[in-house]
């Protein structure tokens, strides 16, 4: 069975691994196969999962199912994009967003609510004013935890700057972090998790496997050099390979390693598509820490880029098109081969 952390101040044991809700959708195997994630991810004593009304129809896929299963689930949806079009200073709209996870979900409250893309302000303008903290969700999350609709109140974010100030008002108690703490990846390091380490928030990291470029080689188009590409992340990812060759690990298992072994975080939610993605997360959970030679070497090379070039797409387009529909990308994936082509959530 899977090793379970608490959750920062909510004192909820979660499994080291949580179900990610992207794909547990129609974007990836739908009702059915979802419905075989669930139950095969409680059999390996996972408890939660994540989801979110922006996930296309995770919600309602996630609600069935769940429907009568005989098993406690920590359940995770957020609160923003719906209704279209969104409007993050409606609190009626907000409201009635949060009646709609619920019943689709078939819950009667939700036991973490979290705040979707809290720190881009031209996304959500979810705030009013940041010192102090002010906005209308503010007043509304209150109120639902006064009437027991939901327990708990989180972030799901993609910054650090920003984040970090929110995760310093000390008005939430969880925090999910994607894109900004990973293999390569360490900005959340510096100062997202300290923030949240302070105040005892749980820790959720997003985006384990960056969104599928750090486990989906794509060795010729990095050598080949797309033009958005900057120079010091070539090489860096050209290290990161020899590494997995070096190391003899898959990268997906390389990845959820470096990763748990940091006890600041509670869990880290696997966007699987399929029982067989589960399989390999769990499995690869199980092993531990990495190696310390392994962890060194991997500490160096994410000291290669230790920030974002100001150009970089917050997703590295690799193996996809970069210039839009019709129009190849430069350069070629190379096959993942051993390598275990992960997907993943936020």
């Amino acid at each position: 069975m899977l090793e379970r952390r608490r959750l920062g101040r909510t004192e909820i044991d979660v499994s080291v691994l949580s179900i990610g809700g992207l794909y547990t959708s129609s974007l990836g195997g739908g009702n059915d196969e979802t419905a075989r994630i669930v139950r095969r991810a409680v059999d390996h004593g996972i408890n939660a999962i994540d989801t979110a009304p922006a996930y296309a129809d995770s919600e309602a896929t996630v609600g069935r199912a769940i429907a009568g299963l005989d098993a406690p689930l920590i359940v995770t949806t957020k609160i923003g994009g719906r209704p279209q079009p969104f409007d993050a200073q409606d609190v009626r709209g907000l409201r009635r967003s949060l009646e709609e996870s619920l019943r689709l979900l078939g819950r009667d409250a939700i036991d973490v609510l979290m705040i979707h893309e809290p720190d881009r302000p031209g996304q959500y303008p979810w705030w009013t004013s940041y010192a102090p903290l002010a906005g209308p969700v503010l007043e509304l999350i209150n109120e639902l935890k006064t009437a027991g609709a939901v327990r708990y109140v989180g972030l799901a974010g993609t910054t650090v700057t920003e984040l970090t100030a929110l995760v310093k008002s000390d008005r939430f108690d969880v925090v999910l972090t994607a894109f900004n703490y990973n293999a390569l990846f360490r900005e959340a390091a510096d100062a997202v998790l300290p923030a949240a380490a302070e105040r005892d928030m749980g820790v959720v990291i997003g985006s384990a496997f960056g969104q599928g470029f750090l486990t989906r080689r794509a060795d010729r188009e990095v050598r080949e050099q797309p033009i958005w590409l900057a120079d010091a992340r070539r090489e860096q990812l050209l290290a990161y390979y020899d590494l997995l060759d070096q190391a003899a690990l898959p990268a997906h298992e390389l990845c959820l390693r470096f990763v748990l072994a940091n006890p600041v975080v509670s869990t880290v939610p696997i966007g699987c598509k399929t029982v067989e993605h589960l399989e390999a997360s769990v499995a690869a959970a199980a092993k531990g820490p990495l190696p310390d030679d392994v962890v060194a070497r991997l500490d160096e090379i994410a000291a290669m880029v230790p920030r974002r070039p100001f150009e970089e797409p917050m997703i590295l387009p690799l193996g996809k098109r970069y210039f839009g529909p019709g129009i190849a990308n430069v350069g070629a994936a190379a096959p993942v081969g051993r390598l275990h082509a992960h997907s993943e959530t936020d």
